[in-house]
């Protein structure tokens, strides 16, 4: 959902050739398009000797799969001599290659989506603005999600896919760790969506604002252990957090896997609240409607879930069943604009200087093109792309496992970003 971007903009540098791989055969031919530069083919990312014997025959990898993957293609990578460029989280595992992909002379370089990824190089590039004139950042609050833009906003949920559902659904099950006014705080996953702050986006809208995963790493990645204040977090329309948090203590997230054979859609939905009554000491409900609220019922059957239809899956987990009914119902009409928003905001003090202290915001907002790409592929994929081509130009010097969080790095991307419409707007006022 994400690919198609950064392949054309490869495609379209006269030097490469790009061999695209996908599990599915067809998804790759039809990104490759009959380009001449383009050759496709579908692999088993589990078929490791299929995966070596592809990746010794390139200069440069990247990984768009699962990010479960990414530590297997890394640890081919490395024993290959290729440098590595995915868009995903740094996990531990791929932590672990840093000092090997160092002594090897060769990069991995990940975080080069949106978020995470421009998140970080326009945080960065005002941090060490900041630093230059004195400055030093107490507060850093970032903002970020990719919505329907307002007139594709037309569902109960008010969100469609523009990437992987299950992908989406999986980040609620994390829990979240951030910094505010001096004070570390940890909300586990159950409790992640109970209290959304309201966040303005001026000029657009308000919004449903929950933190995203665990912000505290990033103080030392961005160089401000001054800060007072680190949080980043997520955007949702209002409402999708109410919902959120009703569905996961139904049990709708849970990815244990259970056996659905000959259940209809009805009999899933009555087994969890039945499931869900237990769990709390409550007698089973006489009629699952009546154990649900009016709202959350309303969203329920709006999805099928309510429904004498067959669940097409025999075994899965109840996740597995949502996310299938929802890419289904939650799905991008042709024509349809996503829209991307992330905003960061920023305190900054300049001590010794008599300058008052400032309030610095930055805001992307971008659209996807109708009938076009969305700007979710844009964005995740062209920091990639432009990544990749830095990369093998030799303009980019680091080794070892990073993110876009030095200069070297960060700049040169953005730079390449502008060319390509993808510029922040940046306003500053004194506190």
């Amino acid at each position: 959902m994400v690919a198609g971007p950064l392949v054309r903009y490869l495609l379209g540098l006269p030097e490469i050739e790009v061999r695209l791989a996908d599990q599915v055969a067809g998804k790759a031919e039809r990104l490759a398009a009959g380009h001449p530069g383009g050759k496709a083919l579908a692999i088993d990312f589990q078929n490791e000797d299929a995966l070596r014997r592809e990746i010794s025959g390139a200069d440069l990898v990247v990984s768009l799969a699962p990010y479960v993957f990414h530590p297997v293609i890394a640890r081919h990578c490395l024993a290959l001599g290729k440098n590595l460029v995915t868009t995903s989280y740094v996990s531990e595992a791929m932590r672990d290659f840093d000092a090997a992909a160092r002594e090897a002379g060769l990069l991995f370089l990940n975080e080069t989506g949106l978020d995470p990824g421009l998140d970080h190089m326009e945080a960065m590039r005002i941090i060490d603005a900041v630093k230059k004139e004195g400055g030093r950042i107490v507060s850093f609050i970032s903002w970020c999600g990719g919505l329907p833009a307002p007139e594709a906003n037309t569902n109960p949920f008010g969100y469609k896919f523009s990437w992987s559902p299950r992908g989406v659904l999986l980040a609620s099950k994390n829990d979240a760790r951030f910094r505010m006014d001096g004070r570390d705080i940890c909300i586990p996953a159950e409790s992640l969506f109970d209290n959304p702050a309201l966040i303005t986006i001026e000029n657009l809208a308000d919004f449903e604002g929950y933190p995203n995963r665990d912000s505290l790493p990033y103080i030392e990645a961005y160089g401000i252990r001054e800060t007072t204040t680190m949080l980043r977090g997520t955007l949702r329309y209002k409402g999708w957090c109410s919902t959120l948090s009703r569905m996961i203590r139904l049990g709708l997230i849970n990815r244990e896997e259970q056996v659905w054979a000959g259940m209809t859609y009805r009999g899933f939905l009555e087994r969890l609240v039945v499931e869900a009554a237990e769990k709390e000491g409550k007698p089973a409900p006489s009629d699952f409607r009546s154990a649900l609220d009016t709202d959350l019922l309303d969203k329920l059957e709006w999805l099928g879930l309510t429904e004498k239809k067959a669940v097409p899956e025999a075994r899965g987990s109840a996740l597995d069943i949502l996310a299938g009914r929802m890419i289904e119902k939650l799905s991008y009409a042709e024509g349809e604009r996503d829209m991307i928003v992330l905003q960061h905001r920023f305190i900054a003090e300049y001590p010794g200087t008599g300058r008052a202290p400032e309030r610095i915001t930055s805001t992307l907002v971008d659209f996807g093109i109708p009938y076009g790409d969305s700007s979710m592929s844009r964005t995740v994929g062209l920091p990639a792309a432009i990544s990749v081509r830095l990369i093998l130009e030799g303009r980019i010097k680091e080794k070892g496992v990073h993110i876009p969080v030095k200069p070297g790095l960060y700049g040169p991307i953005l730079d390449g970003l502008k060319k390509q419409g993808l510029v922040f707007k940046e306003k500053r006022e004194a506190v």
